[in-house]
Protein backbone atom coordinates (compact mmCIF):
# COMPACT_ATOMS: atom_id res chain seq x y z
CA UNK A 1 0.00 0.00 0.00
CA UNK A 2 1.26 3.31 -1.02
CA UNK A 3 2.83 5.27 2.24
CA UNK A 4 1.04 8.46 1.53
CA UNK A 5 -2.67 6.35 1.68
CA UNK A 6 -1.63 5.03 4.89
CA UNK A 7 -0.65 8.35 6.28
CA UNK A 8 -4.67 9.06 5.35
CA UNK A 9 -5.62 6.21 6.52
CA UNK A 10 -3.71 6.68 10.39
CA UNK A 11 -5.03 10.24 10.58
CA UNK A 12 -8.85 8.59 9.52
CA UNK A 13 -8.22 5.89 11.99
CA UNK A 14 -7.22 8.17 14.31
CA UNK A 15 -10.48 9.98 14.81
CA UNK A 16 -12.76 6.69 14.32
CA UNK A 17 -10.84 5.52 17.88
CA UNK A 18 -12.02 8.85 19.18
CA UNK A 19 -15.77 8.42 18.30
CA UNK A 20 -15.93 5.15 19.33
CA UNK A 21 -14.74 6.09 22.70
CA UNK A 22 -11.17 4.75 23.30
CA UNK A 23 -9.37 7.18 25.23
CA UNK A 24 -7.26 9.50 23.29
CA UNK A 25 -3.67 8.48 24.44
CA UNK A 26 -4.40 4.93 23.08
CA UNK A 27 -6.19 6.10 19.88
CA UNK A 28 -2.99 8.10 18.90
CA UNK A 29 -0.70 4.60 19.92
CA UNK A 30 -2.53 2.22 18.06
CA UNK A 31 -2.90 4.26 14.85
CA UNK A 32 0.47 5.18 14.82
CA UNK A 33 1.75 1.62 16.10
CA UNK A 34 -0.58 -0.09 13.06
CA UNK A 35 -0.19 2.02 10.09
CA UNK A 36 3.45 2.46 11.05
CA UNK A 37 3.84 -0.91 11.12
CA UNK A 38 2.03 -1.67 7.81
CA UNK A 39 4.41 0.88 6.13
CA UNK A 40 7.97 0.27 7.11
CA UNK A 41 7.61 -3.24 9.71
CA UNK A 42 9.16 -3.06 12.99
CA UNK A 43 12.15 -1.17 12.18
CA UNK A 44 10.71 2.33 12.46
CA UNK A 45 10.02 1.97 15.87
CA UNK A 46 13.67 1.66 16.64
CA UNK A 47 13.63 5.68 17.11
CA UNK A 48 10.54 5.04 19.59
CA UNK A 49 12.45 4.52 23.04
CA UNK A 50 14.77 7.52 22.54
CA UNK A 51 11.52 9.98 21.67
CA UNK A 52 9.77 8.86 24.75
CA UNK A 53 13.02 8.85 26.68
CA UNK A 54 12.93 12.52 25.43
CA UNK A 55 9.55 13.65 26.50
CA UNK A 56 9.77 12.06 30.14
CA UNK A 57 13.70 13.92 30.32
CA UNK A 58 12.49 17.16 28.75
CA UNK A 59 14.04 19.63 31.24
CA UNK A 60 11.07 22.23 29.74
CA UNK A 61 8.20 19.95 30.46
CA UNK A 62 9.45 19.88 34.28
CA UNK A 63 7.59 23.19 34.83
CA UNK A 64 4.14 21.63 33.99
CA UNK A 65 3.32 19.73 36.76
CA UNK A 66 4.69 22.71 39.03
CA UNK A 67 2.21 24.97 37.61
CA UNK A 68 -0.30 22.74 38.20
CA UNK A 69 0.57 22.52 41.69
CA UNK A 70 0.64 26.03 41.96
CA UNK A 71 -2.83 26.53 40.55
CA UNK A 72 -4.48 23.53 42.36
CA UNK A 73 -3.43 25.32 45.48
CA UNK A 74 -4.98 28.68 45.02
CA UNK A 75 -8.46 26.23 44.08
CA UNK A 76 -7.96 23.90 47.09
CA UNK A 77 -7.18 26.21 49.66
CA UNK A 78 -10.03 28.38 48.31
CA UNK A 79 -7.59 31.58 48.01
CA UNK A 80 -9.49 31.81 44.75
CA UNK A 81 -13.05 31.92 46.72
CA UNK A 82 -11.41 34.86 48.76
CA UNK A 83 -10.21 36.34 45.35
CA UNK A 84 -13.69 36.40 43.53
CA UNK A 85 -16.05 37.69 46.80
CA UNK A 86 -13.32 40.24 47.43
CA UNK A 87 -13.17 41.63 44.14
CA UNK A 88 -17.21 41.16 43.45
CA UNK A 89 -17.98 43.68 46.26
CA UNK A 90 -15.63 45.87 45.39
CA UNK A 91 -16.96 46.13 41.72
CA UNK A 92 -20.53 45.60 42.72
CA UNK A 93 -22.00 49.36 42.32
CA UNK A 94 -21.33 48.66 39.05
CA UNK A 95 -23.89 47.17 36.31
CA UNK A 96 -21.95 44.07 35.59
CA UNK A 97 -20.15 44.41 38.37
CA UNK A 98 -20.09 41.18 39.48
CA UNK A 99 -19.21 39.86 35.90
CA UNK A 100 -16.38 42.36 35.89
CA UNK A 101 -14.89 40.35 38.94
CA UNK A 102 -15.31 37.29 37.20
CA UNK A 103 -13.20 38.32 34.49
CA UNK A 104 -10.71 39.90 37.05
CA UNK A 105 -10.39 36.57 38.96
CA UNK A 106 -9.59 34.57 35.41
CA UNK A 107 -7.26 36.82 34.76
CA UNK A 108 -5.25 36.89 38.04
CA UNK A 109 -6.24 32.90 38.72
CA UNK A 110 -4.71 32.03 34.73
CA UNK A 111 -1.54 34.48 35.46
CA UNK A 112 -1.32 32.07 38.59
CA UNK A 113 -1.40 28.76 37.16
CA UNK A 114 -2.93 28.19 33.78
CA UNK A 115 -5.35 26.05 34.57
CA UNK A 116 -8.40 25.89 33.12
CA UNK A 117 -10.45 23.59 34.83
CA UNK A 118 -9.69 25.22 38.69
CA UNK A 119 -10.45 28.42 37.06
CA UNK A 120 -14.26 27.61 35.68
CA UNK A 121 -15.10 24.97 38.02
CA UNK A 122 -14.57 27.45 41.39
CA UNK A 123 -15.84 30.46 39.54
CA UNK A 124 -18.80 28.33 38.77
CA UNK A 125 -19.22 26.89 42.30
CA UNK A 126 -19.02 30.22 43.78
CA UNK A 127 -20.52 32.65 41.76
CA UNK A 128 -22.99 31.25 39.51
CA UNK A 129 -25.54 30.59 41.84
CA UNK A 130 -25.33 34.37 43.42
CA UNK A 131 -24.82 35.81 39.86
CA UNK A 132 -28.80 34.17 38.92
CA UNK A 133 -30.02 35.23 42.53
CA UNK A 134 -29.24 38.78 41.74
CA UNK A 135 -31.11 38.83 38.48
CA UNK A 136 -28.27 38.13 36.28
CA UNK A 137 -29.43 36.37 32.91
CA UNK A 138 -28.80 32.60 32.87
CA UNK A 139 -26.69 32.74 29.26
CA UNK A 140 -24.77 35.52 30.23
CA UNK A 141 -23.41 34.33 33.80
CA UNK A 142 -22.23 31.02 32.09
CA UNK A 143 -20.73 32.92 29.54
CA UNK A 144 -18.72 34.83 31.63
CA UNK A 145 -17.58 32.29 33.70
CA UNK A 146 -16.26 29.82 30.83
CA UNK A 147 -14.88 32.66 28.89
CA UNK A 148 -13.17 33.86 32.05
CA UNK A 149 -11.90 30.47 32.62
CA UNK A 150 -10.21 29.88 29.58
CA UNK A 151 -8.36 33.34 30.03
CA UNK A 152 -5.50 30.72 31.59
CA UNK A 153 -4.69 29.15 28.22
CA UNK A 154 -2.84 32.18 27.06
CA UNK A 155 -2.33 34.39 29.78
CA UNK A 156 1.17 33.57 30.73
CA UNK A 157 2.46 31.03 32.61
CA UNK A 158 -0.02 28.82 30.41
CA UNK A 159 0.15 24.80 29.62
CA UNK A 160 -0.16 25.49 26.16
CA UNK A 161 2.75 27.80 25.83
CA UNK A 162 5.04 25.36 27.66
CA UNK A 163 3.91 22.79 25.25
CA UNK A 164 3.80 25.19 22.27
CA UNK A 165 7.15 25.84 22.95
CA UNK A 166 8.50 22.07 23.22
CA UNK A 167 6.69 21.57 19.60
CA UNK A 168 7.89 24.77 17.76
CA UNK A 169 11.47 24.66 19.55
CA UNK A 170 10.61 28.30 21.20
CA UNK A 171 12.10 29.33 24.43
CA UNK A 172 9.40 29.47 26.69
CA UNK A 173 10.06 32.86 28.30
CA UNK A 174 10.21 33.87 24.72
CA UNK A 175 5.99 32.47 24.44
CA UNK A 176 5.21 33.81 27.78
CA UNK A 177 6.24 37.68 27.15
CA UNK A 178 4.99 37.24 23.18
CA UNK A 179 1.67 36.68 25.09
CA UNK A 180 1.31 38.24 27.49
CA UNK A 181 -0.25 41.68 25.71
CA UNK A 182 -2.58 39.18 23.64
CA UNK A 183 -3.94 37.91 27.22
CA UNK A 184 -4.76 41.25 28.51
CA UNK A 185 -5.90 42.57 25.00
CA UNK A 186 -8.59 39.50 25.29
CA UNK A 187 -9.50 40.53 29.08
CA UNK A 188 -10.11 43.67 27.67
CA UNK A 189 -12.28 43.20 25.09
CA UNK A 190 -14.52 40.93 27.66
CA UNK A 191 -14.51 43.69 29.97
CA UNK A 192 -15.85 45.92 26.89
CA UNK A 193 -18.66 43.68 26.05
CA UNK A 194 -19.90 43.01 30.03
CA UNK A 195 -19.91 46.95 29.84
CA UNK A 196 -21.71 46.86 26.93
CA UNK A 197 -24.37 45.02 28.13
CA UNK A 198 -24.81 47.11 31.50
CA UNK A 199 -25.74 49.93 29.23
CA UNK A 200 -27.55 48.21 26.46
CA UNK A 201 -29.19 45.59 28.31
CA UNK A 202 -28.94 46.45 31.96
CA UNK A 203 -31.66 43.99 33.08
CA UNK A 204 -29.49 41.23 32.20
CA UNK A 205 -26.71 42.15 34.32
CA UNK A 206 -27.82 44.32 37.30
CA UNK A 207 -25.55 46.23 39.69
CA UNK A 208 -25.13 44.25 43.66
CA UNK A 209 -28.32 45.75 45.65
CA UNK A 210 -26.80 49.16 47.40
CA UNK A 211 -28.19 47.31 50.98
CA UNK A 212 -25.57 44.24 50.61
CA UNK A 213 -22.59 46.72 49.29
CA UNK A 214 -23.21 49.00 52.94
CA UNK A 215 -22.98 45.82 54.59
CA UNK A 216 -18.98 46.12 54.36
CA UNK A 217 -17.72 49.88 55.14
CA UNK A 218 -14.95 51.16 52.73
CA UNK A 219 -12.16 50.77 54.99
CA UNK A 220 -12.97 46.92 55.77
CA UNK A 221 -13.12 46.37 51.92
CA UNK A 222 -9.62 47.95 51.45
CA UNK A 223 -7.80 45.99 53.93
CA UNK A 224 -9.67 42.92 52.72
CA UNK A 225 -8.35 44.29 49.14
CA UNK A 226 -4.99 44.41 50.59
CA UNK A 227 -5.06 41.25 52.31
CA UNK A 228 -7.02 39.05 49.81
CA UNK A 229 -5.47 40.39 46.85
CA UNK A 230 -2.26 41.55 46.64
CA UNK A 231 -0.76 37.89 47.48
CA UNK A 232 -1.93 36.50 44.67
CA UNK A 233 -0.72 39.37 42.53
CA UNK A 234 2.64 39.31 44.34
CA UNK A 235 2.71 35.86 43.48
CA UNK A 236 2.28 36.74 39.93
CA UNK A 237 4.69 39.21 39.91
CA UNK A 238 7.30 37.47 41.19
CA UNK A 239 7.03 34.00 38.85
CA UNK A 240 6.45 36.02 35.29
CA UNK A 241 9.09 38.26 36.10
CA UNK A 242 11.62 36.53 36.99
CA UNK A 243 11.00 34.32 34.15
CA UNK A 244 10.49 37.60 31.35
CA UNK A 245 13.63 39.62 33.42
CA UNK A 246 16.21 36.83 32.64
CA UNK A 247 16.31 35.86 36.80
CA UNK A 248 15.25 32.35 36.43
CA UNK A 249 14.23 29.76 34.10
CA UNK A 250 10.82 28.70 33.57
CA UNK A 251 11.29 25.31 35.40
CA UNK A 252 12.79 27.39 38.28
CA UNK A 253 9.99 30.06 38.27
CA UNK A 254 7.67 27.74 38.31
CA UNK A 255 9.39 26.05 41.63
CA UNK A 256 8.85 29.65 43.36
CA UNK A 257 5.29 29.41 42.21
CA UNK A 258 4.46 26.16 43.97
CA UNK A 259 6.42 26.75 46.86
CA UNK A 260 4.81 30.83 46.83
CA UNK A 261 1.26 29.16 46.62
CA UNK A 262 1.51 26.63 49.46
CA UNK A 263 3.05 29.58 51.99
CA UNK A 264 0.18 31.56 50.75
CA UNK A 265 -2.04 29.14 51.96
CA UNK A 266 0.26 28.53 55.54
CA UNK A 267 -0.12 32.24 56.04
CA UNK A 268 -4.13 32.38 55.68
CA UNK A 269 -4.24 29.46 57.84
CA UNK A 270 -5.70 27.01 55.18
CA UNK A 271 -2.89 24.70 54.54
CA UNK A 272 -3.77 21.35 55.96
CA UNK A 273 -2.40 17.76 55.67
CA UNK A 274 -6.05 17.02 53.63
CA UNK A 275 -5.69 20.14 51.49
CA UNK A 276 -1.96 18.90 50.82
CA UNK A 277 -2.97 15.27 49.64
CA UNK A 278 -5.92 16.50 47.30
CA UNK A 279 -3.64 19.05 46.17
CA UNK A 280 -1.21 16.15 45.31
CA UNK A 281 -3.57 13.66 44.31
CA UNK A 282 -4.75 16.03 41.81
CA UNK A 283 -1.50 17.62 40.66
CA UNK A 284 -0.71 13.73 39.92
CA UNK A 285 -3.09 12.89 38.73
CA UNK A 286 -3.85 15.78 35.56
CA UNK A 287 0.53 15.86 34.66
CA UNK A 288 0.11 12.07 34.26
CA UNK A 289 -3.06 12.45 31.63
CA UNK A 290 -0.78 15.27 29.97
CA UNK A 291 2.39 13.23 29.87
CA UNK A 292 0.78 9.89 29.22
CA UNK A 293 -0.92 11.95 25.71
CA UNK A 294 2.80 13.09 24.99
CA UNK A 295 4.43 9.77 25.35
CA UNK A 296 1.61 8.15 22.90
CA UNK A 297 1.61 10.95 20.48
CA UNK A 298 5.53 9.93 19.55
CA UNK A 299 4.58 6.85 17.55
CA UNK A 300 2.00 9.06 15.68
CA UNK A 301 3.96 11.70 15.10
CA UNK A 302 6.82 9.07 13.79
CA UNK A 303 4.84 7.29 11.42
CA UNK A 304 3.28 9.91 10.00
CA UNK A 305 6.67 11.82 9.30
CA UNK A 306 7.81 8.29 7.95
CA UNK A 307 5.28 7.62 5.58
CA UNK A 308 5.76 11.25 4.03
CA UNK A 309 2.76 12.77 5.65
CA UNK A 310 4.66 15.91 5.87
CA UNK A 311 5.21 16.11 1.99
CA UNK A 312 1.21 15.55 1.48
CA UNK A 313 0.84 18.18 3.77
CA UNK A 314 3.07 20.68 2.15
CA UNK A 315 1.76 20.04 -1.51
CA UNK A 316 -1.69 20.36 -0.57
CA UNK A 317 -0.87 23.99 0.98
CA UNK A 318 0.84 24.63 -2.02
CA UNK A 319 -2.98 25.12 -3.70
CA UNK A 320 -4.30 27.58 -1.25
CA UNK A 321 -4.58 30.58 -2.47
CA UNK A 322 -3.63 33.68 -1.42
CA UNK A 323 0.20 33.32 -0.70
CA UNK A 324 2.01 32.99 2.66
CA UNK A 325 -0.97 34.96 4.40
CA UNK A 326 -3.62 32.28 3.02
CA UNK A 327 -2.04 29.48 4.67
CA UNK A 328 -1.50 30.91 7.62
CA UNK A 329 -5.44 31.85 7.34
CA UNK A 330 -6.10 28.14 6.46
CA UNK A 331 -4.23 26.76 9.23
CA UNK A 332 -6.00 28.84 11.96
CA UNK A 333 -9.55 27.80 9.82
CA UNK A 334 -8.28 24.29 10.86
CA UNK A 335 -7.47 24.55 13.94
CA UNK A 336 -10.70 26.52 14.74
CA UNK A 337 -12.97 23.72 13.28
CA UNK A 338 -10.79 20.97 15.20
CA UNK A 339 -11.35 22.79 18.47
CA UNK A 340 -15.06 22.27 17.96
CA UNK A 341 -14.10 18.12 18.70
CA UNK A 342 -10.77 17.68 19.96
CA UNK A 343 -8.83 19.14 22.99
CA UNK A 344 -6.51 21.64 22.81
CA UNK A 345 -3.34 18.90 23.50
CA UNK A 346 -4.17 16.46 20.90
CA UNK A 347 -4.70 19.19 18.05
CA UNK A 348 -1.27 20.61 19.38
CA UNK A 349 0.77 17.14 19.56
CA UNK A 350 -1.43 15.99 15.90
CA UNK A 351 -2.23 18.43 13.71
CA UNK A 352 0.44 21.42 14.17
CA UNK A 353 3.57 19.43 13.74
CA UNK A 354 1.89 18.81 10.14
CA UNK A 355 2.13 22.86 8.96
CA UNK A 356 5.02 23.98 11.17
CA UNK A 357 7.62 23.05 8.66
CA UNK A 358 5.86 24.95 6.11
CA UNK A 359 6.14 28.31 7.77
CA UNK A 360 9.72 27.81 9.71
CA UNK A 361 10.86 27.62 6.07
CA UNK A 362 9.02 30.53 4.95
CA UNK A 363 10.71 32.58 7.74
CA UNK A 364 7.92 33.08 9.47
CA UNK A 365 8.11 34.82 12.93
CA UNK A 366 7.53 31.32 14.89
CA UNK A 367 6.70 33.67 18.04
CA UNK A 368 3.76 35.36 15.87
CA UNK A 369 2.57 32.19 14.62
CA UNK A 370 2.83 30.12 18.45
CA UNK A 371 0.65 32.99 19.82
CA UNK A 372 -1.91 32.95 17.13
CA UNK A 373 -2.30 28.89 17.68
CA UNK A 374 -2.64 29.36 21.51
CA UNK A 375 -5.05 32.42 21.03
CA UNK A 376 -7.29 29.54 18.62
CA UNK A 377 -6.75 26.96 20.53
CA UNK A 378 -8.29 28.61 23.67
CA UNK A 379 -11.52 28.95 21.08
CA UNK A 380 -11.60 24.59 21.40
CA UNK A 381 -12.17 25.22 25.32
CA UNK A 382 -15.53 26.95 24.77
CA UNK A 383 -16.64 25.49 21.50
CA UNK A 384 -19.65 23.17 21.27
CA UNK A 385 -20.05 20.04 21.68
CA UNK A 386 -16.67 19.01 23.53
CA UNK A 387 -15.49 22.48 24.86
CA UNK A 388 -14.03 21.45 27.97
CA UNK A 389 -15.26 24.65 29.57
CA UNK A 390 -18.67 24.00 29.28
CA UNK A 391 -18.38 20.59 30.69
CA UNK A 392 -16.71 22.20 33.76
CA UNK A 393 -19.35 24.04 34.24
CA UNK A 394 -22.43 22.28 33.32
CA UNK A 395 -20.86 19.24 35.82
CA UNK A 396 -21.11 22.31 38.86
CA UNK A 397 -23.95 24.62 37.66
CA UNK A 398 -27.49 24.15 39.72
CA UNK A 399 -30.50 22.26 37.89
CA UNK A 400 -32.02 25.04 36.33
CA UNK A 401 -28.82 25.90 34.53
CA UNK A 402 -29.42 24.19 30.94
CA UNK A 403 -27.06 22.89 28.30
CA UNK A 404 -28.85 25.54 26.05
CA UNK A 405 -28.14 28.34 28.40
CA UNK A 406 -24.32 27.50 28.62
CA UNK A 407 -24.11 27.41 24.73
CA UNK A 408 -25.78 30.31 24.16
CA UNK A 409 -23.77 32.05 27.20
CA UNK A 410 -20.23 31.34 25.49
CA UNK A 411 -21.29 32.53 21.67
CA UNK A 412 -20.71 35.48 22.03
CA UNK A 413 -17.42 35.44 24.25
CA UNK A 414 -16.30 32.95 20.58
CA UNK A 415 -16.77 36.25 18.65
CA UNK A 416 -15.01 38.25 20.72
CA UNK A 417 -11.67 36.13 20.56
CA UNK A 418 -12.29 35.46 16.60
CA UNK A 419 -11.70 39.77 16.75
CA UNK A 420 -8.79 39.34 19.18
CA UNK A 421 -7.38 36.73 16.46
CA UNK A 422 -7.95 39.15 14.03
CA UNK A 423 -6.54 41.97 15.36
CA UNK A 424 -3.52 39.89 16.51
CA UNK A 425 -3.01 38.41 12.84
CA UNK A 426 -3.14 42.21 11.40
CA UNK A 427 -1.24 43.52 13.58
CA UNK A 428 1.93 40.95 14.60
CA UNK A 429 3.12 43.77 17.30
CA UNK A 430 0.85 43.20 19.66
CA UNK A 431 2.54 39.54 20.24
CA UNK A 432 6.13 40.30 18.85
CA UNK A 433 6.96 43.64 20.83
CA UNK A 434 7.55 42.66 24.10
CA UNK A 435 10.08 40.01 23.40
CA UNK A 436 12.43 42.23 20.79
CA UNK A 437 11.99 44.95 23.33
CA UNK A 438 13.56 42.30 25.90
CA UNK A 439 15.83 41.15 23.15
CA UNK A 440 14.64 37.54 22.79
Amino acid sequence: MENDVLAMLMVGGFFLLLITGIPVGISLAVSGLVCGYLGFGPGLFNLLPARVYGVVTNYTLLALPLFIFMGVMLEKSRLAEDLLETIGLAMGGLRGGMALAIILVGVLMGASSGIVGATVVTAGLIALRPLIKRGYDHGVSCGVICASGTLGQIIPPSLVLILLADIMGESVGTLFAAALFPGLLLSGLFVLYVLGLGLLAPKTVPAIPQDERQALSRGELAKRLVKVVLPPIGLVIAVLGSIIGGVAAPTEAASLGAFGSALLALASGRLSWNVLRQVSRATLSTSAMVFFILICSQPFSLSFRGLGGEHMVQEMFAFVPGGLEGQILFLMLILFVLGFFLEWIEISYIALPMFLPIFASAGVDMTWIAILVAVNLQTSFLTPPFGWALFFLKGVAPPEITTGDIYRGVVPFIMIQLVGLSMLFFFPGIATWLPNAIGW
